[in-house]
């Protein structure tokens, strides 16, 4: 815990803004769509500066209890099991994107919906497919809104339910490459205690290091309708911090927070990360690098602009293929006389890697019939040792 206070931080170009329960229902069974307008607003505003922004929301299963309540059969649901928060979450995600897309539309901004799991990040391969597509979203001018697919994430499956989103919303920033994770609830950020039992608790501002304190001062009791609370927060803050990415809790119904957080204001408590995000990549990669499926020939000219100008692979540099590889996986490059220049996630398998080597990436749509990107490993996703 650090009590000075830290330099001003740089203005991000993308972040992911979680949206908690409590704040999206102030407490209620119905969505607040005074405070929801409000926070839309300000998206919009700083979408309008060149700052990309994903959402991931909470509140489907809050907003399915209002349409439970208008449907005959609402009395032959059991209250308190699985079957029934499934059910109100898929009454309440239709209700959610409906009145997310006509907030928005107001201010002429258009969204998308994405239900995703953990498995859906976990996996490498359906890891780049979620990056593929939220990239694609965000170079349209689209706001992708992602939430847990509530529907198939059950109890039952351990490590499947993220805590209100929290843990969600971590994974998503480290998958975009965000700049900044904000988790935006009723609470106005970290205390030294319970606020609501101890008169003398004390905002955190700024955490450098998540150590006993910290642990202790998260404990106190969860949301009242949401899933989450503190200690889910401190999760997220965890792989946030992992991932080079710095994470701030604040209060959704400060005025223009996010503007404020964006330019670096002291509101909330801000999560700082030793760790800079190129190299939380390069570790993950790295780890698994015992594990590579296979391998990559590349010209000199390719492997001069990998080393030397941090260049994606592109197929035209590719001179042979080693394999089987799927996409996702984890393969070597090369040089020709075997010389490893670094370990990277393949955006395609190997067969077709076989195809398009030495090829222009316009060719690769006609070439194969389908297209995940001119890089055959993209730069962000590429370990140099």
């Amino acid at each position: 815990m650090a009590l000075n206070t830290p330099k001003r931080p740089k203005r991000p170009k993308r972040i992911v803004v979680k949206l908690g329960t409590n704040l999206l229902t102030s407490g209620k069974d119905s969505l607040d769509l005074e405070t929801i307008g409000d926070i839309f607003s300000q998206i919009a505003a700083i979408k309008s500066s060149d700052i990309e922004v994903l959402i991931v929301s909470s509140g489907a299963v809050a907003a399915g209890r209002e349409s439970l309540s208008r449907t005959p059969g609402k009395g032959k649901l059991q209250r308190g099991t699985v079957a029934y928060r499934q059910a109100l979450a898929a009454l309440g995600q239709p209700q959610l994107m409906m009145t997310f897309e006509q907030l928005f539309a107001k201010h002429d901004v258009e969204v998308a919906q994405a239900l995703i799991s953990r498995g859906d990040l976990q996996s490498r391969s359906r890891y780049l497919n979620v990056r593929n597509t939220l990239d694609a979203l965000l170079s349209i001018g689209a706001v992708p809104i992602l939430n847990e697919n509530d529907v198939v994430a059950v109890e039952e499956l351990a490590g499947e339910v993220y805590g209100d989103n929290d843990r969600l919303s971590a994974m998503v920033a480290n998958t975009v490459d965000a700049d900044l994770l904000i988790l935006l609830g009723d609470m106005d950020g970290l205390h030294t205690s319970d606020p609501h039992i101890d008169p003398d608790s004390e905002l955190i501002s700024t955490v450098n290091e998540i150590d006993d304190t910290i642990v202790k001062a998260a404990q106190g009791p969860h949301d009242l309708q949401g899933s989450g609370g503190m200690a889910s927060k401190l999760d997220a803050a965890r792989m946030s911090m992992d991932s080079g990415i710095p994470m701030v809790i604040a209060s959704g119904r400060v005025e223009n927070v996010i503007e404020s957080i964006c330019n670096g204001e002291e509101i909330g408590t801000r999560f700082v990360s030793d760790v800079s995000r190129r190299e939380s990549r390069k570790r993950w990669i790295l780890t698994g690098r015992s594990e590579h499926r296979g391998s990559v020939a590349v010209d000199a000219g390719a492997s001069n602009a990998l080393k030397n100008n941090g260049n994606s692979l592109l197929p035209i540099g590719i001179v042979s293929v080693s394999g089987p590889f799927e996409r996702g996986d984890i393969i070597e490059v090369t040089e020709i006389d075997g010389t490893t220049i670094g370990w990277g996630l393949a955006s395609y398998p190997s067969t077709d890697v076989e195809l398009i080597k030495g090829e222009n990436s316009k060719a690769l749509p006609d070439l194969l019939g389908h297209y995940y990107g001119a890089e055959v490993v993209h730069r962000n996703n590429l370990a140099l040792p």
